[in-house]
């Protein structure tokens, strides 16, 4: 299966792990964006707002034509700041885009608690529990 791997920044460090396990099954995996240099958006944030809203309008395009290429997505939600399963805004959009494609959603971990906790679960996520052998 060809699987994009979605996730905050603060998460690429866990990617490792996940992409050694996904690969050794067989599945084969593209990185987020910006993953290979992550902070890529901080120095777009600093040359002023409208160029980093003119970034982030690219990513955000950029992400929906990935999602096409793939198969599925995986959410990888862990905790940040003191907030369980966090799900960010970028990923959010990631996993609206997987939705509208029909592309299959699995979530690391449960949903986190919040505002979105009624759409997330209305993605009808696959969810894995921290177990990537339900990848299937």
């Amino acid at each position: 299966m060809k699987i994009f791997v979605i996730c905050s920044k603060r998460f690429y460090d866990k990617i490792k792990d996940v992409e050694h396990d996904l690969k050794k099954a067989g599945h084969s995996l593209t990185m987020p964006n910006c993953y290979d240099d992550p902070a890529t958006e901080e120095r777009y944030r600093t040359m002023g707002r409208e160029e980093h809203s003119k970034w982030k309008g690219q990513m955000i395009e950029k992400s929906e034509k990935v999602i096409k290429e793939n198969d599925a997505v995986l959410v990888l939600n862990f905790e940040k700041d003191g907030m369980k399963n966090y799900i960010g805004g970028a990923t959010f959009l990631e996993m609206y885009d997987a939705f509208k494609l029909g592309k299959k959603i699995f979530l690391y971990n449960d949903v986190p608690e919040g505002i979105l906790h009624d759409e997330i679960v209305g993605f009808d996520p696959v969810f894995l529990n921290g177990d990537l052998k339900k990848i299937a």
